[in-house]
């Protein structure tokens, strides 16, 4: 029995691949004209919301989105939440419609394929370099100028095994203050139950978010920084524990 778990999941990352590259090959002239320009963004994301969808809809996963609070169109957000699966991007682009842009590790850009629209689409970050960290503050100021919104994973990385949430970094909230745009916590509660970085594991089923209710940084420092980190992660923190399925 065990043999053909094994089997099952080796297949289903090999079709988790597949489904990410199909819907790029099949579009892609038509993503490389919607990447042509920085104006052009809000179309190349409307695009990408159609590929995550079809991914986690191809994985059969059924999800089921919470919102407290909903993004008012033509605004600007700082988006966070927990981070333990790879399809935690695709439930983001999902579950948001305001466009928004991602700031990840540039590791990711190696990937084939997926990572020639990422490095150019993405704020990439060498967290070992403090002149790249300083770099993601100006881009990411550029995008919020057009009108864009930031989504940053503030773990900076996936947990170890056994920690439900990780120390969260400053980044995403000094960048929010310096802008005074609303933080906005999103909880993946069963993610990593899904499909985790763990090779040999995960399956279908249903997956839930919950967009919490803004938090608001008008009037905030940046001295102000660790409690609003603390705030949002706790509003996170409380979600998974109060996650059966966690």
């Amino acid at each position: 029995m065990i043999v053909f778990k094994y089997i099952f999941w080796l297949l289903y990352r090999i079709w988790f691949y597949i489904l990410v590259a199909l819907p790029i090959l099949i579009l892609f002239p038509i993503l490389l004209i919607s990447i042509s320009k920085e104006s052009w963004y809000p179309f190349f994301f409307k695009l990408a919301r159609g590929w995550a969808k079809f991914i986690l809809i191809g994985m059969g996963f059924r999800w089921k989105i919470e919102r407290d609070q909903v993004p008012e169109p033509g605004k600007s957000y700082m988006f966070i939440a927990n981070h333990t699966s790879m399809v935690d991007i695709m439930l983001m682009l999902t579950a948001i419609k305001n466009p928004f842009v991602f700031v990840g590790k540039k590791e990711l850009a190696k990937i084939p394929l997926f990572g020639f629209f990422y490095k150019r689409t993405c704020i990439l970050v060498d967290r070992s370099s403090a002149k790249s960290r300083k770099a993601v503050f100006l881009r990411a100021q550029r995008r919020l100028q057009q009108g864009l919104s930031i989504c940053i994973f503030p773990e900076g990385g996936v947990p170890d095994e056994g920690i439900i949430l990780d120390e969260f970094k400053d980044g995403a909230f000094r960048l929010a203050i310096n802008h005074q745009i609303p933080v906005v916590p999103l909880t993946f509660a069963d993610n990593k139950r899904r499909f985790s970085y763990t090779f040999f594991s995960g399956g279908p089923g249903r997956m839930r978010a919950k967009v919490h209710e803004f938090i608001s940084t008008k009037g905030l420092t940046i001295d102000d920084t660790r409690v609003l980190n603390e705030r949002a992660k706790g509003l996170i923190l409380k979600q998974l524990q109060n996650s059966k399925k966690y």
